[in-house]
């Protein structure tokens, strides 16, 4: 059976990279499913939640914002935060939100509002993914 390789890179480190039976991906206009053999495709993906399928069982990550590049034999993604759901500390997750929702009231130049807003999109992505795979 065909597999395709799933890597996921961020600029801190590789987090994941392995072959999978399929990938789900959170695309800017709704969800992809990506199986072996999928036409070449580059995209933008959104901050969500992605599954790859491997053995018949699902792994979830939660990632940011960037890139996907789709060949027939490889997913390669570029995102600014990735994390497997089993290793989201939840607690620390809302304490993030938290900060970044108190750091939002004050008054911040343009460049520190977009780097707050992004902790923010990053904490909620990772609470949702979390709050989503406990139920």
């Amino acid at each position: 059976m065909a597999v395709l390789k799933l890597e996921i890179v961020t600029p801190e480190a590789k987090v994941y990279s392995e072959d999978v039976d399929m990938v789900t991906l959170p695309g800017v206009e709704g969800e992809m499913g990506i199986f072996p053999m999928h036409i070449p495709l580059m995209t933008q993906i959104a901050a969500g939640e992605i599954v790859a399928r491997k053995g018949g069982q699902d792994y979830f990550l939660a990632v940011g914002d960037g890139f996907v590049e789709v060949t027939g034999e490889r997913v390669a993604i570029l995102t600014d935060m990735a994390i497997k759901a089993d290793d989201i500390d939840e607690a620390k997750a809302d304490e993030a939100r938290k900060r970044a929702e108190t750091r939002l009231a004050e008054k911040l130049s343009d460049e520190e509002t977009a780097t707050v807003q992004a902790a923010l999109l990053h904490s909620l992505t990772q609470l949702n993914v979390k709050r989503r795979r406990r139920g």
